[in-house]
């Protein structure tokens, strides 16, 4: 459906995440040259799995220091470049100061990034890493989209700082690239809209809150059962997959959500309960929604949470993904059962 052009680098921001890590391996493996924006790129350290990948690798990875919220950060990165990968975005719900520590980082960022590529005469194409949760808040949005369903056309309303603020971060975001995007015309944007991702990093202990859901799982924290919190999932190796389609597919446009199923919370966490229920406490029971409500306060959960999220069912269409960009999907067990053994290998957790 694609080739990948290797004649030209293209810059990858925040390189050292989670899904971007990924990215860069797919990149590497296919022979490209990537530039890579960290905010420091002298410590060896952070960047050691990287380099692991491109030892192994016919492609190139080359450092640049960039930080979101500095203008011009991204010139030198940039430099060259045909397409540009922005990942770069918080992704965690623990926050004190919401406006600071998430809506800033994303709105200043994707300005600055989309700023640059402005600048940069040989950028064609932005491939953005946004998020379903551009698209819902709450697992109950699903029954007011249309047919119940959650779609490209649908946007992320019900959102604020005070309510759900990563969702707010990542609708805005998302909103600022397409107003910059739709003001000029050389460049082109195409936006990834990925479910919770799952699955194994390249190395490290990511921040990511997929892998504090997990490490929850199996420290014991849920032993005494989980809700049916709705959610979609989506393997990382897939969302990975989708970035370098969306980039080198040459009608891709649009926004695409990514995801393999819609589940809940539950669900989700039984299919770890065969390989690893003897040496961890993989939670059983499922907890039922007053029980959640009434205790949510002291767990750090809202109440307004639990009511729209508990015992609604997720559901969204990716077949756009699927027709447009070719997408297979990993089944959900495969993406959690990988992402479980790696947490054990890495040290997240020990046996119970």
């Amino acid at each position: 459906m694609y080739e990948i052009d290797t004649s030209m680098p293209v810059m990858v921001s925040g390189a050292t995440g989670y899904v971007a890590g990924w990215i860069v391996k797919e990149l590497l493996d296919a022979g490209v040259t990537v530039h890579a924006a960290v905010r420091d790129p002298d410590l060896a350290e952070k960047l050691q799995y990287l380099n692991a990948l491109a030892e192994a690798a016919p492609g190139a990875i080359r450092y640049f220091r960039a930080d979101l919220m500095e203008p011009g950060s991204y010139h030198e990165a940039m430099a060259g470049c045909g397409i540009v990968f922005h990942t770069a975005s918080p992704f965690t719900t623990r926050v004190k100061d919401p406006q600071k520590e998430l809506l800033d980082p994303a709105l200043l960022g994707t300005r600055n990034v989309l700023g640059e590529a402005d600048r940069t005469e040989s950028v064609r194409r932005v491939v953005l890493t946004s998020s379903c949760a551009a698209i819902y808040a709450d697992a109950a949005d699903c029954a007011a989209a249309p047919g119940g369903v959650l779609t490209e056309e649908v946007w992320n309303t019900t959102a604020s700082l005070g309510y759900q603020p990563y969702s707010l971060s990542k609708t805005r975001a998302e909103q600022e690239a397409w107003m910059i995007a739709e003001a000029q015309s050389r460049w082109d944007l195409v936006t990834i809209n990925p479910a919770l991702v799952l699955g194994p990093a390249i190395g490290g202990k990511p921040t990511s809150d997929s892998f504090d859901i997990m490490r929850q799982v199996g420290d014991g924290t849920f032993k005494s059962g989980v809700p049916r919190f709705g959610l979609g999932v989506v393997d990382v190796r897939d969302v990975a997959r989708a970035h370098i389609a969306a980039a080198y597919t040459p009608g891709a446009e649009g926004r695409h959500i990514i995801c393999e199923r819609g589940t809940d919370l539950h669900e989700m966490v039984r299919a770890l309960r065969d390989p690893f229920g003897r040496d961890y406490p993989i939670p059983e029971r499922v907890l039922p929604k007053w029980l959640v409500w009434l205790v949510a306060p002291m767990v750090g959960l809202k109440r307004r949470f639990v009511a729209r999220n508990a015992d609604w069912p997720w559901r969204a269409d990716n077949s756009k993904s699927v027709r447009e960009l070719g997408m297979t999907y990993r089944p959900m067990e495969e993406s959690i059962q990988d992402m479980f053994q790696y947490m054990i290998d890495t040290g997240y957790f020990k046996k119970a």
